[in-house]
């Protein structure tokens, strides 16, 4: 007779009718401290800095407990990565990066020449950023479809350099899917470095690792911090980052199966991730609670889930108008909308980085394979940022041109503006050319 394996579940917070005084409490996140980390990161970059490869490769060695005779991952090696990957996953991660591609490739910028009056035209255009580079994490799980979440909007950009950092393995190997997924996505060089080492490589430049202008990609604490360091003056970055987070906002029609499927999904990246469900409907609330404890028994990374639901909360609301305040409060990084009338709950939300629709519509869709961006802000930041686009990889160049008639017309404001706040060469720059054209 097969013994039955009782696995304890944490998800224990089930939380009803909070009033709006607890609700700050409520959508706390994982506390992501990276000042405290800014001395240790701060010695690794200088290092870096000063001393190049030879420090990226001290650091791998002491970090990643690797021995590399080099940086740079050869021809042979993405060739023999190619033999290595199943059929079906190149179908996979080709199906992936086709609809990442068809949907990015929308978002290209169209400038238009505008007229602002008569003889004054001023238009924009779109240029790729020329150089960038990738972070794609090791960790517990290869993340090869970070790489094409991020390659392939920077090639449909036009940025003239695509730089991959990842850490190896103790042989010294990269995941052959990332480096499939790198070669389809069309990245220009691939580097075997983690961690801080390779942040600070792309940011400053190394004799094997060119020097970005804007770097990508998530990564643990110290990779974030590394990323916030560098940013201050030598670098852009994508974004702030902190651990991911998935909010269920759902009514009684919702699946408490697909829901606790949902939360878990989010849950198991990390131990510091935070799954949070906010529904108007007891039963439901009570139903997932189950559901989750019974899903959780039988998942490979049961206890890493389980961690992370320590920082997840089951909130019960009164309706839905309090439900949509509270969810725009939190601002999550994904949010997944399993309501009856999900389109017109969807027209409410205003803070948030992905939304998912309807039942049939899993945070796993975004992350892998429908074509939108699975970068993006968390920690509250969906408030301000958004997440990775085809915007993030280019710049918008601005142009004017002023014909005689557009100076006649322009010019006099122009030096009233520029005389009243006591710039007397701003105006004088206007008066030579009107002058010229009498």
């Amino acid at each position: 007779m097969e013994q039955k394996v009782f696995w304890y579940c944490p998800l224990k917070k089930l939380i009803k009718y909070p009033s709006k005084e607890q609700w700050a409490e409520l959508l706390k996140r994982p506390a992501l401290n990276t000042e405290n980390l800014f001395d240790t990161v701060r010695a690794i970059i200088n290092k870096v800095r000063a001393e190049g490869d030879k420090a990226v490769l001290e650091y791998e060695a002491a970090f990643d407990k690797v021995t590399l005779s080099s940086l740079a991952v050869t021809t042979e090696e993405i060739k023999k990565a190619d033999e290595l990957v199943s059929d079906e996953l190149k179908a996979a991660i080709s199906l992936a990066k086709r609809n990442i591609e068809t949907f990015h490739s929308s978002q290209r910028f169209v400038g238009k020449k505008v007229e602002t009056m008569n003889g004054v035209t001023c238009w924009q255009k779109a240029v790729g950023i020329e150089k960038v580079g990738l972070y794609i994490p090791g960790g517990t799980a290869p993340l090869f479809s970070t790489v094409l979440m991020l390659a392939v909007p920077a090639k449909i950009a036009g940025c003239k350099e695509i730089v991959l950092c990842t850490p190896p393995d103790k042989n010294g190997n990269i995941h052959p899917a990332i480096l499939f997924a790198a070669q389809l996505a069309g990245v220009s060089k691939i580097f075997k470095a983690g961690g801080v080492q390779a942040i600070a490589a792309m940011a400053y430049g190394t004799e094997s690792v060119p020097k970005v202008y804007k770097i990508f990609g998530p990564g643990n604490q110290y990779v974030t911090a590394a990323k916030q360091l560098v940013s201050l003056r030598d670098v852009a970055i994508d974004m702030p980052a902190g651990p991911s987070e998935v909010e269920v906002l759902a009514d009684a029609s919702a699946s408490p199966v697909f829901v606790a499927a949902d939360l878990l999904s989010q849950a198991e990246h990390g131990i510091d991730s935070q799954a949070m469900l906010i529904t108007t409907s007891e039963k439901l609330q009570m139903e997932v609670m189950e559901e989750v404890e019974r899903q959780l028994a039988k998942l490979p990374r049961r206890e890493i889930a389980a961690k992370s639901l320590e920082n997840s909360k089951l909130i019960l609301v009164k309706d839905m108008d309090e439900a949509l305040e509270l969810t725009n409060a939190y601002a999550p990084e994904h949010l997944i909308v399993e309501t009856e009338n999900y389109m017109e709950v969807a027209e409410r939300v205003t803070n948030a980085g992905s939304v998912f629709l309807g039942s049939l519509t899993p945070e796993s869709a975004g992350d892998y394979a429908s074509g939108t961006n699975h970068t993006l802000p968390t920690n509250g930041y969906a408030k301000a940022y958004s997440g990775v686009s085809l915007d993030s990889f280019i710049r918008k160049i601005t142009f004017q041109e002023i014909l005689p008639e557009g100076m006649k017309a322009i010019g006099p404001a122009i030096e009233e503006m520029a005389a009243n706040e006591l710039l007397d060469a701003h105006k004088n720059a206007v008066t030579v050319r009107l002058s010229s054209l009498k």
